[in-house]
């Protein structure tokens, strides 16, 4: 069998009752938390320009967007809901294959179930939700060299494929050619993040607005490449430098991607999440100061360094929020001053305050031999004090991920400051008890409605 079909019948094949609990949790985790980060953000960074541009593609639809309570077609509404969920660099993310699955599955299957005929069961939906994640994160894991296009949107469309396909029940040749109008659809690199531009969350919301057309096409029967994945030209071979899928496929149904994931405490890029948890350990424990650090060093792997290596653009040189998020030497000057980063740090004033700029001169990232293209630890917080001490925070495990996972209260905490931000702090209880019990919802357009701000 092609790598195409072996996916596509591992998707279809998904069942909520038979997934593991721990699965289960994730996905209702991972479901509010990114409901939660979707909301906020409609708040994010270019948001409004964004939205606007959407809704000038077409004149209303079925389909919720998240915090703004209004309804587009189900592409439109892909579109914005990818861009707001990935835009403020604040959606979970599976580590090991460095891509954020559910900005684009939630917001293709959110589109989708909107314009079913019949209402969709939360028990379907989490189904949906856990083939999604483990298409896309395979695809990421089967990578063995650095990221160079942007895998989030690249393999995140055949994660959307899957998710609708298994969502709708199709069979699975029509499966396949879904996947090889994605190959046809699949575009995204990393140059949006070399320089700090909202291209990531763009190239993200392409990708889920471009699955529901994968789907639609391939619905009309019009037939799509068999070689999507595998094949001489396939995803792996033109948009992956080495990889090797062979080993994962068998795992398939055994391993699943969505209990992998991890969540993301602070709004920023992943890889600067050790580094914040590392300098607030060095302040709590050893009396780091703004006053009193001379330097601070984080060493870690070379994707690290990669990621959120970046150094601060000289003062007074415009820095934007997108650049802000992947810069280490800005996101420690701010932890320094009030201890955390959180979503209402990334506003003019204090992206231009010189203190932070002056603060951050002092905090570089520096990579290790690691040879793991994807590792995100160990590493090591070496900070040199004024009065001459050199004190040390090593990280082993990433805040958020499956071994070092949040709590209940600190998850909860998450979402209600997202909805806070947004403005919506009315709709997370309703919110948070209704996927609770998320196998027992009847229809989730209706639910998808609610967290959308939108009436019964």
């Amino acid at each position: 069998m092609s790598a195409s079909e072996v996916l596509a019948r591992h998707a279809l094949s998904v069942e909520w009752a038979a997934l593991p609990a721990g699965a289960q949790d994730a996905v209702r985790i991972f479901l509010l938390d990114t409901l939660g980060v979707g909301i906020a953000g409609a708040r994010a960074p270019f948001a409004a320009q964004i939205g606007a541009v959407t809704q000038g593609w077409g004149n209303g639809g079925p389909a919720p967007v998240l915090g703004r309570a209004a309804i587009l077609s189900a592409p439109q509404a892909a579109f914005i809901n990818a861009y707001q969920i990935h835009a403020q660099e604040f959606d979970c993310v599976h580590e090991p294959a460095v891509v954020h699955p559910l900005a684009t599955v939630l917001a293709a299957l959110m589109a989708d179930t909107a314009r079913q005929p019949l209402p969709v069961t939360g028990a379907e939906f989490g189904a949906a939700m856990a083939a999604g994640v483990d298409i896309a994160a395979t695809l990421g894991v089967a990578a063995k060299t650095g990221v160079k296009f942007f895998r989030p949107a690249t393999a995140g469309i055949f994660g959307c494929v899957a998710a609708m396909a298994r969502l709708r029940r199709l069979d699975v040749a029509t499966t396949q050619s879904a996947f090889g109008h994605a190959l046809a659809f699949a575009s995204g690199t990393m140059q949006a993040h070399v320089e700090g531009k909202p291209g990531l969350p763009i190239q993200v919301a392409h990708a889920a607005q471009a699955s529901l057309m994968a789907i639609d096409l391939a619905l009309a029967g019009v037939p799509g490449t068999i070689g999507s994945i595998d094949g001489p030209f396939g995803y792996l071979t033109m948009f992956e430098t080495e990889s090797d899928l062979t080993p994962l496929l068998p795992m398939l149904g055994k391993d699943w991607r969505i209990a992998e994931v991890s969540h993301k405490p602070f709004p920023t890029g992943r890889a600067a999440h050790g580094a914040i948890v590392a300098l607030q350990s060095l302040m709590r424990d050893h009396g780091v100061t703004a006053a009193n650090l001379e330097s601070l060093t984080y060493t870690a792997p070379p994707l690290i360094h990669r990621l959120v290596g970046r150094p601060l653009p000289v003062y007074p040189a415009a820095l934007t929020a997108n650049y802000a998020r992947l810069c280490f030497a800005w996101l420690g000057a701010v932890v320094l001053t009030r201890g955390t980063v959180g979503l209402a740090d990334f506003v003019p004033g204090r992206l231009s305050d010189p203190a932070l700029h002056a603060l951050g001169s002092r905090i570089r990232v520096v990579a290790d031999a690691n040879p793991d293209p994807a590792a995100f630890t160990p590493a090591l917080a070496e900070a040199v004090l004024t009065d001459g001490r050199m004190v040390q925070a090593r990280i082993d495990s990433q805040l958020g991920s499956p071994t070092t996972p949040l709590s209940r209260e600190q998850h909860l905490r998450k979402f209600r400051a997202c909805l806070e931000f947004a403005g919506a702090t009315d709709l997370a209880d309703p919110l948070i008890d209704a996927i609770d019990r998320l196998e027992h919802q009847t229809d989730m357009a209706r639910l998808l409605r609610s967290a959308a701000g939108l009436p019964d």
